[in-house]
């Protein structure tokens, strides 16, 4: 088992505002993302992250998420399998549900 960094929805909120270089990799669906995402992100979902590796930069930290954290895990376990550095890969604990309920109490939930 791959050992993958988690960040809370707070510690990425302030790594957001330290303006600190990360990628945010949003791997839900499309029609959860029309719900709600977190401002800067790219999204990729899941299923078409093989086809978009080369999209995705290796030399910074990648922050992943999902609705509560489990496919965003996953999809860091491949991206570590696949030759990114464990470093730099962090899942959001808690998923978007956590960011909402913690850092931006407007956001929708769903």
């Amino acid at each position: 088992m791959i050992n993958i960094n988690t960040l809370t929805a707070t510690e990425l909120s302030e790594k957001l505002n330290q303006k600190t270089p990360l990628f945010l990799l949003d791997v839900r669906e499309p029609n959860e993302v029309a719900i709600c995402a977190i401002a800067g992100a790219t999204h990729i979902p899941m299923n078409l992250i093989p086809l978009y590796l080369d999209q995705i930069p290796d030399e910074i930290d990648i922050v992943i998420y999902c609705h509560h954290g489990v496919r965003s895990l996953n999809v860091a376990n491949y991206l570590a399998e696949n030759g990114f550095e464990t470093q730099h890969l962090y899942n959001l604990s808690g998923g978007i549900d956590a960011w909402a309920l913690t850092v931006d109490k407007l956001m929708p939930r769903y």
